[in-house]
């Protein structure tokens, strides 16, 4: 396979996305800010995030409140250096209210593949629990899991 850098084709775009997917899933957030440039940028919401101690910080409480966290991510669009994703995950707070979170995501990567720029628009929609979609055991989605277009998301 075609290394995961800039200029990303279909399939290394569509690899980034997945292995993002992967990660996230993790709830690790020390793995996940290994992705991204030290001096990363990220606008998640309305929260700006500057760097991997922020990043490790911001992704900490994040998943310390949206319990049961498992994310889809699909790819919407790319260029060189860009990937769009769309993307929607399932979680519950502390007590025991159901969200399906709905976003879109715009990444930019360096020439080692590390993404520096993050901007993340994401909306909530509650849920009941009988209206959940993603049902695998916490950690990667498996491979035969229907995707967000699968799932009519």
């Amino acid at each position: 396979m075609s290394s995961l850098v800039p200029p990303f084709t279909l399939e290394t775009a569509t690899r980034k996305v997945r292995l993002a997917e992967d990660g996230w899933n993790s709830r690790d957030p020390e793995r996940v800010s290994l992705v991204y440039t030290p001096d990363s940028r990220w606008r998640n919401r309305a929260e700006f995030v500057n760097g991997r101690a922020e990043i490790v910080a911001f992704l900490t409480r994040k998943w310390a409140k949206e319990l049961d966290y498992r994310l889809i991510k699909e790819i919407w669009a790319f260029t060189d250096d860009r990937i769009a994703v769309r993307f929607a995950y399932e979680w519950h707070d502390d007590s025991g209210n159901w969200f399906r979170s709905y976003g879109n995501e715009n990444w930019e990567f360096d020439a080692a593949g590390l993404m520096q720029r993050r901007f993340a628009c994401i909306n909530d929609l509650p849920i009941r629990e009988s209206e959940r979609k993603y049902h695998w055991p916490l950690g990667r989605r498996p491979d035969d899991h229907p995707g967000l277009t699968e799932l009519g998301l």
